[in-house]
């Protein structure tokens, strides 16, 4: 079984071991793989697995002896997923393999906003403290998170644990979903709000939902306009969830406080994006799930959806 990764270095840059997958076949990994050789590169490929590398319609008619697609991830919109099913190809993803490590991320995000840890220990370094005519200071406003509210909006695994972290630091918590399903079971002290609502009310808007084309910029002018000016947005999901130009102009403005993204429409960002440059905003390379906890659990589960698939029994399948 010839088993082929277009981009593998982002999950296993050398600290894991490709073994859970090498037992299934005989395994060629490449570190990245730009569109133009995707399919000379997975020609003889039975088995692609892909991150971020674009696996076309095109790519697809071109590949007869494919047979499987797996996402190393959990968002899968980069396989034309109708053009596998068409073939009777199954695609797959890992659904659940960095809950706690986003989780996690959104809180160093807020934590970050809220007391400018990094900066301020920069200006020790730099000799402010040591220059300082009071035993301490600070160059922003101090928050308390007791008491805030958050807004998460996508409660699933993700929204869930944050929500349940939210709930450890005293905050209250809204919450949005598109299942309305979600309404009917939401955990003690979580309250239901519908978006505009929740826009209006959150101390801080998370974001945890794919990316789709109803929801493609659902923070726009207009939601940003309802939020508090002492509000934070952050998002740890898919940038395109966000109207970027009007997000910078509203931080720019000062029309809300803060934004924490680890996520952008266009990865790598162009030199001239304007949240690069925009007031207290502070983004992270897309590495909130990267822990490496996180790959471990993402490779083994990639290896676990190639052995179902051989067994007859695929799980995870996205398209059929």
């Amino acid at each position: 079984m010839k088993i082929v990764i277009l981009d593998g270095y982002t999950l296993n840059p050398g600290d894991l071991s490709w073994e859970p997958i090498q037992q299934l076949g005989e395994l060629t990994v490449y570190d990245r793989t730009p569109p133009e050789q995707v399919v000379q590169r997975a020609a003889d490929a039975e088995i692609l697995l892909t991150n971020k590398a674009l696996v076309s319609r095109s790519a697809i008619q071109q590949l007869p002896r494919l047979r499987y697609i797996g996402v190393l991830a959990t968002g899968y919109n980069i396989v034309d997923t109708e053009a596998a099913r068409e073939r009777g190809i199954p695609v797959t993803n890992v659904p659940t393999y960095a809950t706690q490590s986003v989780a996690q991320a959104v809180f160093a995000h807020l934590l970050n906003l809220t007391h400018h840890t990094a900066e301020h220990a920069q200006g020790v370094r730099a000799g402010r403290w040591s220059a300082c005519p009071d035993f301490c200071y600070w160059d922003w406003p101090l928050v308390d998170l007791a008491g805030w509210t958050m807004g998460i909006i996508g409660f699933g695994r993700i929204g869930q644990a944050v929500a349940r972290i939210a709930q450890a630091f005293q905050m209250q918590v809204l919450a949005y979903d598109t299942n309305t399903e979600v309404k009917n079971s939401l955990p003690t002290g979580v309250q239901w709000a519908e978006l505009d609502e929740l826009f209006g009310r959150s101390d801080v808007v998370s974001l945890h939902c794919p990316l789709t084309p109803q929801n493609e910029r659902l923070v726009n002018a207009r939601r940003l306009a309802l939020m508090k000016p002492t509000a934070l947005l952050i998002n740890t999901s898919r940038g395109g969830l966000i109207d970027e130009a009007a997000l910078a102009e509203a931080l720019n403005r000062g029309q809300i406080a803060g934004a924490g993204l680890d996520v952008l429409s266009v990865e790598p960002p162009p030199a001239d994006h304007p949240l690069l440059s925009a007031r207290n905003c502070y983004i992270t390379p897309h590495q909130a799930w990267a822990t490496k906890a996180a790959r471990q659990h993402l490779l083994q589960a990639a290896a676990d959806n190639i052995r179902a698939f051989l067994a007859g029994q695929p799980r995870n399948v996205v398209n059929m």
